[in-house]
């Protein structure tokens, strides 16, 4: 079916009102009407061509929450009526050791929300097309539940944001006791300091300066410390040895050795962000204290569900602005210049 989109033509262009086509719903597939459709930047990239592979038109948009209208004749995992969310993927082979661990984002036939190549019989291809529309048919492998009790306009952020985050957090083992720093207070940093919060963590944010110390502390963090110019390089000096887990999620390039001297002895600094330049990293920034350097990016599907529960559970979600489909060449705008607490979301009834 033909369904209404916001769709980016050229990489240089504003986004445009259209329609996309979306397959028929198979026997293990769900028809989701979507409610709420978050702005991550990875769609800013994608839709301008900053990373060089976008097939136009391009329909951007992984943080998806919606209403189940139709379920295959297979499906068991979902039913009419159920709020749902999808995130970064769409599909998986669902048979390699990466699937069978839950870990389906390591599949190396995962296909994404969007920008994903399809079969040449495809009807929606050449490229799956995300969640800037009013409905996409999904397979219910790869489709969550959202609990009740959680905003679902706040909640469809955290299908990207909450599970980047929330991975590493889980994988590190972070609980009472355990010192945390989160480097950057934006969309995904505000998330992660809420969640490792209330995992029982002592979380301390790294910022460029100390503009959002109010809201770090309001989310739970015990101290917003700034890093940029002499006096942030004399506060990381005083930091030394002082953190179990640092979660970096700033897509800048960082003076890698002063933070990794903020670890304590087998400490971990978690790359989150991705910048466009190279970072460099002494070693022995690394040897001494035998340090841990490592990335993460978002979950497998299993762990997303345990991630929103988790969020129900403890009354989590992303402080967001809801905007109207017409609005989002300017949230765009305003992203890129750091220009909103702290996410977008974009009202699927306006587009």
């Amino acid at each position: 079916m033909d369904v209404a989109a916001v769709t980016a033509i050229a990489p240089d262009a504003p986004l445009e009102k259209t329609t996309i086509h979306r397959r028929d719903t198979g026997p293990q597939d769900v028809l989701i009407e979507i409610e709420f459709a978050g702005i991550c930047h990875s769609d800013i990239h994608h839709a301008r061509g900053e990373w060089g592979r976008t097939i136009y038109p391009a329909t951007t948009g992984h943080e998806i929450v919606g209403i189940v209208r139709e379920v295959g004749s297979e499906v068991t995992g979902h039913k009419l009526g159920d709020r749902v969310g999808v995130g970064c993927m769409v599909g998986a082979c669902h048979d390699c050791a990466a699937c069978e661990a839950g870990q389906e984002q390591e599949c190396r036939q995962a296909v994404m929300t969007y920008g994903s190549p399809l079969p040449e019989d495809d009807p929606e291809g050449p490229v799956t097309q995300g969640g800037y529309s009013t409905h996409i048919v999904v397979e219910e492998r790869m489709v969550v539940a959202v609990p009740e009790g959680l905003d679902p306009a706040a909640a469809a952020p955290l299908l990207c944001a909450g599970i980047t985050m929330f991975s590493p957090l889980r994988q590190w083992n972070v609980g009472p006791g355990t010192k945390v720093a989160i480097v950057g207070m934006g969309g995904l940093g505000h998330v992660g300091v809420q969640l490792a919060v209330a995992m029982g963590a002592e979380v301390t944010v790294l910022s460029q300066t100390t503009s959002k110390r109010d809201d770090s502390l309001k989310f739970g963090a015990v101290e917003h410390y700034a890093t940029a110019g002499e006096e942030g390089t004399q506060t990381l000096k005083n930091l030394r040895g002082t953190f179990d887990l640092i979660l970096n999620t700033v897509s800048a390039p960082l003076p890698l050795d002063r933070f990794m001297g903020t670890l304590k002895p087998r400490g971990v600094f978690v790359e989150i962000g991705i910048p466009s330049e190279p970072m460099s990293v002494r070693a022995g920034s690394v040897t001494g204290g035998r340090k841990i350097l490592t990335g993460s990016m978002i979950g497998g599907i299993p762990e997303t569900q345990e991630m929103l529960d988790f969020c129900a559970e403890h009354g989590i979600t992303a402080q967001i602005e809801l905007i109207s489909a017409d609005k989002i060449n300017e949230a765009y705008d305003r992203v890129v210049s750091s220009d909103v607490r702290y996410r977008f979301v974009i009202d699927a009834k306006t587009f």
